[in-house]
């Protein structure tokens, strides 16, 4: 029986790709903050899919602690990982800049140092599988990148500095996406020759439940309710993951950026002009080629390492 980890499994594409996995026999392992809707989600996903084998641990991706001991305690009840989804986000609309247990501005802590760290403290496991495969949750608000002018912000990731300027979730939701984008490539890159995939998958947005809109300012609550109405299923996604991470079909890529078709997608042009700049926005097979800017991922590379601890 393969063993799947999936982040923030508790709720939205997480559940669903949780049960997805239940459902065709895998061993599941919900990391989740909320042990609550941790509970409830996993007594569901047992029930609908008759699979025993649905785990709940407690995790907080924002803390290297707690990533330390859930990584811990795996290792001790498993001797390898199959498939590890990176699915778990921070994205608190109109929340005030908070830092994480470990002094890192929260989004970046959550969506990207505490996935490289846990990564990191389960390779073993994942060298012992037969096709280990990792999938990185990213966002189509990376296509902000797409205008030249755009830039991840570092100045604030490990205390507020701007102070002439307002915290913005969105902004370090986005700077935090383009940055697990650009360490897909460079996982992918440093774990060739262990034959471990890596890659990471765009999503377009999901169905909201009225508890997340509930967690927008009153002002945004309508234009969530909107965009709702146009955004697909959990399910759809989930199916996305579940594939991506267990075709054969996919057996041998790495290092790559799939669309919501699971289509590979490309960088864009390097010097557009402002109609191609617009057209890229629209184009579901093109990515910023921001994200192959070499002396960022290197700084990027370099934080993570600093800031976890893990030397590779």
């Amino acid at each position: 029986m393969k063993t799947v980890i999936i982040t923030g499994a508790n709720s939205g594409i997480g559940k669903e790709a949780t049960k997805m996995f239940a459902k065709e026999g895998y061993k599941v392992i919900m990391a989740c903050r909320n042990m609550d809707k941790g509970k409830k989600a996993k007594q569901e996903i047992i029930e609908k899919t008759m699979n025993n084998e649905v785990y709940l641990k407690e995790v907080d991706l924002a803390s290297f602690d707690s990533i330390r001991s859930f990584c811990n305690d795996f290792r001790k009840e498993f001797k390898k990982l199959d498939i590890l989804i990176h699915n778990a986000a921070y994205f608190n609309h109109g929340e005030k800049y908070r830092l994480s247990p470990d002094n890192i501005e929260l989004t970046f802590a959550t969506n990207v140092f505490g996935p490289f760290l846990m990564t990191n403290l389960l390779i073993k496991q994942l060298k012992a599988a037969e096709d280990p495969r990792i999938l990185h949750a990213v966002s189509n608000i990376i296509k902000h990148f797409f205008s030249p002018k755009k830039e991840i912000n570092f100045d604030n990731i490990q205390g507020w500095k701007n102070n002439d300027k307002s915290h913005s979730v969105y902004k370090s939701y986005r700077d935090s996406k383009m940055a697990l984008t650009m360490l897909t490539f460079k996982l992918a890159q440093e774990f060739e020759e262990e034959a471990i995939k890596i890659n990471a998958l765009q999503i377009n947005g999901a169905k909201m439940s009225k508890e997340t809109i509930k967690k927008f300012k009153p002002l945004w609550r309508p234009i969530a309710r909107i965009q709702n109405l146009y955004f697909p299923e959990p399910e759809i996604m989930a199916k996305n993951y579940f594939e991506i991470c267990t075709s054969d079909k996919f057996k041998n890529v790495s290092g790559k950026l799939f669309n919501h078709r699971k289509e590979i997608m490309e960088p864009g042009e390097k010097e557009p002009g402002i109609v191609t700049s617009i057209n890229q926005l629209f184009c579901a097979n093109l990515y910023p080629r921001y994200a192959n800017r070499e002396d960022v991922s290197e700084k990027i590379w370099n934080l993570s390492r600093d800031l976890t601890g893990i030397q590779i």
